[in-house]
């Protein structure tokens, strides 16, 4: 039926378990069906931009989402900030991190540090920051101390299997439902790191089947404005930047796009 048809969302590889219970939740309520495919925000946008299938689109920064919209594949109005990332420097080790991250990067006491590669991954680029801004990473990285993964899902696995010692990832990555963090970590001051405000879209390709359309839309008012959406992400590690209920925009279908009301 033409009602159940699947959203298909790009997602970015740190926020996948998150979109992942939130699909859960819209779908016990609206039986709406999805299919999530995932990975680092750079290589989905590419996928994007050489007309990947995809309805909606939930990157790790804001900026792959300006660059569809200002290329025209975007629906007008649809972008929005859904979290805003926490990076942490984790390590399976609960000893590791006792002291200080900065302190651990500055004695070089360990023999790898996994991070995604800061050209397609926000995270990735936040972790390079960090480090730069303590002035060590030329040092780490003329080493070969750094490993790059493709995603932070990637990264996640090589610190997870003890190839590398240490790593950055995103806070909702080894954030337990239960706000339990296991291992060590550290996580980063703000001012070492450019904010990672992440944005979602709806892309053109949703608008080729009107039912289709109404859903994403549907969707994206309920992430952007339903407290189950907002508990969620902020369980999750994120932070979020909720309007008052009086503020709370409304989606809405257009003949150009979707209005706010």
């Amino acid at each position: 039926m033409a009602d159940t048809a699947p959203l298909r969302v790009a997602v970015s590889a740190n926020f996948n378990g998150t979109f992942n219970e939130l699909a859960h939740a819209y779908q016990r309520e609206f039986n709406q069906p999805f299919l999530i495919s995932s990975g680092s925000s750079g290589s989905l946008f590419a996928k994007i931009k050489h007309a990947a299938p995809y309805h909606l689109f939930f990157s790790a920064d804001k900026v792959r989402p300006i660059l569809l919209e200002k290329a025209g594949l975007v629906v007008e109005n649809s972008r929005f900030t859904y979290a805003i990332g926490i990076p942490v420097l984790w390590s399976k080790d609960t000893d590791l991190l006792t002291s200080a991250g900065d302190k651990v990067l500055e004695t070089h006491s360990f023999k790898h540090l996994a991070m995604a590669d800061p050209r397609v991954a926000p995270y990735g680029l936040a972790a390079k920051q960090i480090m730069q801004r303590l002035e060590l990473w030329e040092d780490l990285n003329s080493n070969t101390q750094i490993v790059k993964a493709q995603s932070i899902g990637q990264a996640y696995g090589q610190i997870a299997s003890e190839a590398a010692e240490l790593g950055f990832l995103s806070l909702s990555q080894v954030k337990d439902r239960d706000g339990a963090i296991g291992g060590s970590y550290w996580i980063p001051p703000q001012h070492l790191y450019e904010p990672i405000e992440q944005q979602a879209v709806i892309l053109n390709y949703a608008k080729k089947t009107p039912h289709i359309f109404d859903s994403a839309v549907q969707f994206l008012s309920w992430v952007r404005n339903s407290e189950t959406a907002t508990t969620i992400i902020k369980n999750s590690g994120y932070k979020i930047n909720q309007p008052s209920i009086a503020n709370q925009a409304t989606l809405i279908r257009s003949k150009k796009g979707i209005i706010e009301q």
